[in-house]
């Protein structure tokens, strides 16, 4: 038993340099294998985009390519990516500031100020999640093309700006604010409107950069919606344009059709991936914040 404690000490002690404990290297462990089962599907697809027609559907499993081509790319380019991608950027941005703003908005007034059937209000938002979004997007979309709005910008930014969990992570951010900031102001004479604007926004840094990556995501990849609301070639956006370069399953095209649709997808995935990865800490500390860990 006593020589058990002593190897639990000598390794404590070597692992002190990396400010771990024997308890914690299973958990890291299982950390970094989680992490290597996320990662695998993104490196196969940018692998497999980087090969050549004969060598993507091979017996052996290659995670690196023999031989490195950028065909793939240049075939996706040869259609007007880049006006998909504007399109893109223009609708996420917008979407993901307008959505911001306003969920900032109505979490601060859903957990600061009292009125009637707050509550019940904050309840019909969560029940909302339990609607599925294909349920509303027909009356969506008859609505857009009565009203002459069908392959337009504010077609595909308008109905994405109510997000109930821009909604959430502000309301339980805002449910730990302190209160003696308000109270000061208040007896300053600031309103309510300056105390959100001047105080309560500035100091929700971190829950604000948590929901914009999320909803900057979703907007990203959308792919129902502007699918269905754009007719026009130069309005589609990359998730709608690059389902273009599907594989044709059952035909000839079917094996030189992978690498390309490879390339497509890992086009759309970096724009995402660069978000998340330059505010990850932040977005980790907004998620801490709002108590989305469960």
């Amino acid at each position: 038993m006593v020589s058990i404690r002593r190897l639990i000490v000598v390794v404590n002690r070597r692992l002190k340099p990396w400010n771990m404990r024997l308890l914690q290297v299973p958990i890291w462990g299982v950390g970094m294998l989680v992490a290597v089962l996320w990662a695998a599907p993104f490196v196969w697809m940018l692998s497999t985009s980087l090969k050549p027609a004969n060598q993507v559907l091979t017996r052996d499993i290659e995670w690196l390519p023999r031989t490195v081509v950028l065909q793939n790319y240049v075939q996706v380019f040869q259609h007007p990516v880049g006006r998909w991608a504007l399109n893109s950027v223009i609708v996420a941005t917008t979407s993901t500031t307008l959505c911001v703003l306003f969920g900032a908005m109505a979490g601060y007034a859903l957990a600061r100020l009292r009125f009637p059937a707050r509550d019940l209000i904050f309840g019909m938002f969560l029940a909302s999640l339990m609607v599925p979004g294909e349920v509303s997007v027909v009356p969506l979309l008859l609505g857009m093309i009565r009203i002459g709005w069908a392959s337009t910008y504010q077609a595909l930014i308008l109905p994405t700006i109510a997000n109930v969990f821009s909604v959430y992570i502000f309301r339980q951010f805002f449910l730990g604010f302190p209160r003696e900031l308000e109270d000061a102001a208040l007896a300053d004479g600031a309103g309510r409107w300056t105390i959100f604007w001047r105080i309560a926004l500035p100091l929700a840094r971190s829950p604000l950069i948590a929901a914009s990556v999320i909803v900057f995501a979703f907007n990203w990849n959308n792919f129902l919606w502007p699918l269905l609301v754009t007719f026009d070639e130069d309005m589609k956006t990359m998730p709608v344009g690059i389902a273009a370069f599907a594989p044709s399953i059952g035909t000839h095209t079917q094996l030189e059709g992978y690498a390309v649709a490879m390339a497509a997808a890992s086009l759309l995935s970096i724009p995402s991936l660069l978000v998340f990865l330059a505010l990850q800490r932040y977005f980790i500390q907004g998620i801490a914040t709002s108590g989305l860990k469960g």
